[in-house]
Parts: C-alpha cells; structure tokens; sequence
C-alpha cells in the first residue's frame, strides 16, 4: 500500500522538477562559505530538522550534504498527531512523493518488528509530516533509497535504550544509515531558544543519550524529536560512534527576521 503525502506543496513543493531544484540548491555549499565544502562521507546517524524548506531546508540539506545515503535508511520521526500505535512502522509498499515512489524495505521493517522493537501500523503515520520531508534529500543523495519508516511517541529511556540497541543490530546487518528527524525549541525568543537548544545539543555532541532525554524532560525544552534522536544516540553508540558533528544550527528567526518568538533547528552527524 503507498503512504501519501501528507504536506506536499505545503512545507515543500509538489512540482518535481521545483522540488528537485530546491533540494539541490540546499544540498549545494553556503555561497560565500570562504572554504571548500567538507567531503561526503559515512555515517552511522543523523539529525536533521522538519519545518517548512523555507525555515529549515538550508541546515537539513547542509546536514544530509555531509554524509554518504547508503541503499537502506532507517528513518525515526516523532508523533505529533497522536494517532496510532506508541512506535509505529509503516509496514510495506512504498512512500508515494513528487521524486518518485520510496518503496519500504520489507526485510528490514519485519525484523524491526520482529524483535518487538515496533508495531506495524498506518495510521501514526498518515498524517505526520516529520519523517516525510526528509525524503526527498534521501531521494536527490541516492535515488536507489529504501527506508523503515518509525514514528515514535513519549517513551521513558529504559525503552528508548531497548529500541536503540535492537535498531543498532538491524542497521549493523543491513548497512543502513539511521536518521532521527526533530526540530529544536518551539515558539520562544530566539535568545532562550539558543540557550535551550545548546543544553540538548551539548549532550548530544557528548554522545550522551540518557543525559539528553534527561535535560529535555528536566528544563521542559520543547525538542519534538527527542526521543527518536535519544534512540538514535544509544544505537549509533552500539554501532561504535566516537564522535558526533554539529554542522549547523539556526532559527525560524533568520528567515522571517523577527527574533520574538522562533523555532530552533539542528543538524548533526554521528559517526
């Protein structure tokens, strides 16, 4: 059964000629960078924002831009609707979006389910958005891309280290690049918003994955993606991450130039 879009043409455009050109031109290096761009390489983890490509397009393609997209991805998103199953895969067929079909790697999201690391379930899906606008710079670094697709709701970090630990077991085995999809403070000044973000992102640079699900949940830092970025912690860690990258931070604020109330955005790599 194909997933269909559920924001396209809203938070990126529906023409895929538009589409393409827009991804390629984030993906493209920062001109005026002053530097020659940081060669692609492998990855055991990323995260990457969600928003609107007009807000977060520039740190998402920037991030993706960094790391070599293998022929399997393991994408985890946060639930923002509520519906369906506490960590739902979407079980088969394929992602429909305007690049193409992304078809679901069926051998990869059985055992992911197989070790009761997930429920198979469509309707957490249907209408989110987080994971979806990933897709199309998974498409444009490697068109030959198929995905497990998880969305995941609130889970206390005894879980969050069970799933992590089993996800690092299936990527080891598939090749698979992991990528959690969050978007940093919402709705603050962009001062508070920094502070915030450098508290979940200092954590996450140290490779601490506990102390981030920790920190979020103890200063109430409005991170949506939490906890498939504490997952992908522990199950990039499992697969023998040293070292975890910040390749760009930025906010809403610095598109729309008002600074009163903005959201914040990361790109990491782990590797």
């Amino acid at each position: 059964m194909e997933r269909e879009p559920a924001v396209s043409g809203r938070f990126y455009p529906s023409d895929p000629a538009d589409l393409a050109r827009e991804v390629r031109a984030y993906l493209a290096p920062s001109p005026g960078a002053g530097r020659a761009p940081a060669a692609s390489r492998p990855a055991l983890g990323v995260v990457a924002p969600h928003a609107g490509y007009v807000y977060s397009g520039a740190v998402a393609g920037a991030t993706f831009a960094r790391v070599e997209v293998p022929d399997r991805v393991v994408l985890l998103c946060p639930n923002h609707t509520g519906s369906g199953a506490r960590v739902a895969a979407w079980p088969g067929g394929s992602w429909r979006m305007p690049l193409g079909p992304v078809p679901v790697n069926v051998e990869m999201t059985g055992e992911i389910v197989a070790a009761g690391l997930a429920t198979p379930d469509r309707e957490a899906h249907r209408r989110e958005h987080a994971l979806e606008v990933e897709l199309p710079f998974l498409q444009v670094r490697n068109p030959a891309v198929s995905i497990a697709a998880l969305c995941v709701g609130h889970l206390p970090f005894a879980r969050c280290r069970e799933i992590g630990e089993g996800l690092a077991r299936v990527a080891r085995r598939h090749g698979a690049l992991l990528v959690a999809s969050s978007d940093m403070s919402h709705h603050l000044p962009a001062a508070v918003a920094r502070e915030k973000d450098g508290m979940a992102i200092e954590r996450m640079l140290a490779l601490d994955p506990q102390g981030l699900h920790e920190v979020v949940t103890r200063e109430e830092i409005s991170m949506c993606g939490f906890v498939p970025a504490t997952i992908l912690l522990v199950a990039a860690i499992a697969e023998g991450a040293r070292a975890a990258e910040l390749v760009r931070y930025a906010t809403s604020g610095d598109v729309t130039g008002d600074p009163g109330s903005v959201v914040g955005y990361a790109g990491l790599v782990l590797s």
